[in-house]
């Protein structure tokens, strides 16, 4: 048995809305429960998801299966797409939610929002362009196929920052991409916590983990030290391509890779689809607030150029609310 996980973020680039940071965990048994012996040198942390799970997950659209992929090629803001609305990041996400012990049924409930003025008085029954049935039916077929090949997915967690603190972080650690690091390493402390460290935890086991990179970083060694001081954390390789580390933990050997094209990996882009999603509903409250507001306002996905406009457009109105800007832009 062994651990897989998947970390990565969506919102690093706005000044509108939050940043969220995702992690997927699974439970992987040896290649004989899946049905078949090991193939050569193959260890639990090379296991491809998307081939082992091949009968409910695709890396595209399609009818029979759930579409698990980077978010940006599921979910376009454009009205014009067809892959605009949210169905096919719910149902990625909102299965696997379910299928991990993790139901919501309302926007509430998944979010869990600070108070703020655009989430005080705004709901949202869950799922918003998906069929609770349809849900319902690949949340079995999900779990069903898992069972069958020895998967488990455990636990799925989001981090979202809003923008005084994503303002107040940055300034801490000096730059955005710093932040989005310590982010990222502290949500990645909590999940290996939960299953290598905690009363129920099943130890020793290997854990294998993948985080796209973040920006521009090709070192992380010293972040990693950081946020595990305990640890001797080991120098594998630095790369522009990956940059990978390993240290033990409770009796069991960690290793972490940071990569370009991360979402490659299934328990990264499924990351990647819930930080987006979470991301994304948050916004919907943010824009049915200003535009509640203000008549003929045009909503906004929050990134520069065109968070530049929806600021110019609301500055009266916030204004008149008292709306401090820290509250809702964020400096970088």
């Amino acid at each position: 048995m062994a651990w897989m996980i998947g970390i990565d973020e969506a919102g690093y680039g706005p000044n509108l809305g939050p940043l969220c940071v995702a992690a997927t965990a699974w439970k992987v048994g040896p290649a004989e429960s899946r049905g078949r012996g090991p193939a050569a040198g193959e260890t639990l942390g090379d296991v491809d998801l998307y081939k082992v799970l091949a009968d409910i997950v695709a890396t595209r659209p399609d009818n029979g299966r759930i579409a698990v992929a980077d978010s940006k090629q599921l979910y376009k803001p454009s009205s014009h797409s067809k892959n605009g609305r949210l169905r096919h990041l719910e149902r990625g996400v909102l299965t696997a939610l379910s299928a991990c012990g993790k139901p919501c049924a309302d926007w509430r409930s998944l979010l869990s929002p600070p108070s703020l003025p655009w989430y005080v008085d705004y709901s949202s029954s869950l799922p918003i362009d998906l069929d609770a049935t349809e849900l319902t039916a690949t949340t079995d077929r999900f779990s069903a196929t898992c069972k069958a090949q020895a998967v488990e997915l455990t636990d799925i967690r989001t981090r979202k920052v809003f923008p005084a603190e994503v303002n107040e972080l940055t300034s801490h650690w000096g730059t955005k991409g710093a932040a989005l690091s310590h982010i990222s390493i502290e949500l990645l402390r909590d999940v290996l916590h939960n299953i290598l460290v905690a009363p129920s935890a099943q130890r020793p086991a290997p854990v294998s983990i993948t985080s796209d990179k973040h920006g521009g970083r090709n070192r992380y060694g010293a972040l990693l030290q950081h946020h595990f001081p305990d640890a001797r954390i080991e120098t594998v390789e630095e790369s522009r391509p990956r940059s990978r580390y390993r240290w033990e933990c409770d009796d069991s050997r960690v290793d972490i890779v940071f990569r370009t094209n991360g979402e490659a990996m299934l328990p990264v882009a499924l990351a990647s689809m819930t930080a987006k999603y979470h991301r994304e509903l948050a916004m919907r409250a943010f824009n049915a607030f200003w535009t509640g507001q203000i008549t003929g306002l045009r909503p906004t996905a929050g990134y520069p150029q065109d968070a530049k406009r929806f600021k110019a457009e609301i500055a009266g109105v916030q204004c008149e609310l008292g709306i401090a800007d820290h509250q809702l832009w964020r400096n970088r």
